[in-house]
């Protein structure tokens, strides 16, 4: 899939001009971060790098993207030809899929000549930002369910297709069990999961007639949406004469039944002792219906009896959050002299940029084997654990730790993706990336997770990213 053209515009006219000026092959670094946590969270789960990398090794112009420009007027036939023979050579280093990450920490570093790194920005930014943000709400979410399984509903309420089926590769990221979007199971390898909506109970002229179809077409997984007329008075008993009348004689058993309407933790109280009294003590409960994760835990709370949820439109378009604030700047620019760092400077100190060419790490407790705070370190700079180490402030020389040589051990937390614009990183599977992801959520403090006032991750400068930062600051070159 070809998607060169989802840039912005801009992306082309500096382009063109730094072409036209003969600089087209200064090798430049960007950052790609973001300032601030969404729903004023702890954490995000950092997801889409496997798209990132399909965009980037699919990305050429073609004869119709080219007539395109042509007619807008803006470029010249040599700057054209350029764009026909046009292929990446630069190099990208990202954090893994899954990861939980901090405001204001390189996520992605990418190094290549100006026109390169300047073209990838806005789809970068567009696969980055929108499945981090719902692998995020969906975490958050899964959370809440305290162990039980969350399954996304929200393909009817994504933003297009794309949003539906990437929607649901990054809530698979954050945690959920499965999806009910059927080309996101083909697409991803996620389970799919699905029963019956409101429509098939209405189509028979019973509801029994209903539930007894169905029980016969699907008598090893049967799951009965009970709320269509009255949960209570109707939907749950007639579930309960289903599992007597049709699914014991064939040695089966009714594998739960759905509530999607009503006063969810009242319903699912009574309807969970009908269930037992009829001896369906293993017929589980789900429940759907606009959940997001401060309902399930109120569900909860009020002694809901709840084996599964059904999430939807809250998760798959991050309904409280719309918006993932990740950005992309430039951090320095190769020269004669080496390296030269660059810095954004605003009156918003939070949007003061860390410049140059720098790694991040994630520095562990020896004894805890719990993550005290993520380091960014100048790219030459090796922190290994072997000695003692100071980190700092990202604005204040006074605010630092020291931590001792033995008391802590490290992770380099960016991986080489591409190399000279070939693709060095194994890209790993789905379930890997799920699996890797909640073993990287257990080696952080349980206090980020929560609701309210999470615990306030150290994100860290070494003394060497601070002076340089300062020194910047200081002499206004920017």
């Amino acid at each position: 899939r070809n998607i060169t053209l989802m840039m912005d515009f801009y992306e082309l006219t500096m382009s063109y001009n730094y072409f036209k000026m003969g600089i087209k092959d200064t090798v430049v670094y960007f950052d790609m971060f973001y300032r601030k946590n969404p729903e004023n969270g702890g954490y995000v789960i950092f997801a889409g790098l496997e798209q990132l990398i399909e965009c980037i090794e699919g990305m050429h112009f073609t004869d119709g993207d080219l007539d395109y420009l042509r007619n807008t007027g803006k470029f010249d036939e040599e700057y054209l030809e350029y764009l026909k023979n046009f292929k990446f050579t630069g190099s990208i280093y990202s954090v893994k899929e899954g990861t939980p990450v901090f405001p204001n920490e390189p996520l992605i570093t990418i190094k290549a000549p100006i026109i390169e790194a300047q073209l990838v920005e806005t789809f970068l930014l567009v696969t980055i930002n929108h499945q981090s943000l719902i692998a995020t709400k969906a975490n958050r979410i899964v959370r809440q369910a305290k162990g039980r399984p969350v399954f996304e509903f929200g393909a009817r309420r994504a933003q297009g297709y794309d949003g539906a089926n990437y929607g649901a590769r990054a809530a698979y990221i954050g945690g959920v069990t499965g999806t009910a979007t059927v080309s996101a199971g083909q697409m991803f390898g996620i389970p799919v999961i699905g029963t019956m909506a409101h429509s098939f109970v209405q189509l028979f002229p019973t509801e029994y007639e209903a539930f007894k179809s169905y029980a016969l077409t699907y008598p090893d997984s049967c799951v009965l949406l009970v709320d269509t007329y009255d949960t209570l008075k109707s939907g749950v008993p007639n579930a309960i004469r289903v599992a007597e009348e049709v699914l014991k004689p064939m040695g089966k058993r009714l594998a739960g039944i759905r509530l999607d309407s009503g006063d969810i933790a009242y319903l699912t109280k009574k309807a969970r002792m009908m269930l037992d009294v009829a001896g369906l003590t293993d017929c589980k409960i789900t429940a759907s219906n606009s959940l997001d994760e401060y309902l399930i835990r109120s569900l909860l709370d009020q002694g809901a009896q709840i084996n599964s949820f059904g999430v939807g439109e809250n998760m798959i378009v991050s309904k409280s959050a719309p918006v993932f604030g990740g950005v992309y700047k430039l951090v320095a620019v190769e020269t004669e002299d080496g390296v030269l760092p660059k810095i954004k400077i605003s009156e918003n100190t939070e949007k003061i940029t860390n410049p140059g060419y720098k790694r991040l790490y994630r520095l562990y407790d020896v004894e805890e084997n719990r993550a005290i705070a993520d380091l960014v370190a100048n790219y030459d700079e090796v922190i290994d654990g072997s000695e003692d180490v100071t980190i700092y402030h990202q604005s204040d020389m006074w605010k630092f730790k020291k931590l001792e040589k033995g008391t802590y051990y490290v992770k380099e937390l960016q991986l080489p993706i591409f190399k000279n614009g070939s693709l060095v990183y194994k890209v790993p599977t789905m379930d890997e990336i799920r699996c890797y992801s909640k073993q990287a959520q257990e080696e952080m403090w349980d206090e980020i997770y929560r609701l309210e006032y999470p615990h306030l991750y150290y994100v860290d400068l070494t003394e060497t990213v601070l002076e340089q930062k300062m020194e910047l600051l200081n002499r206004k070159q920017y």
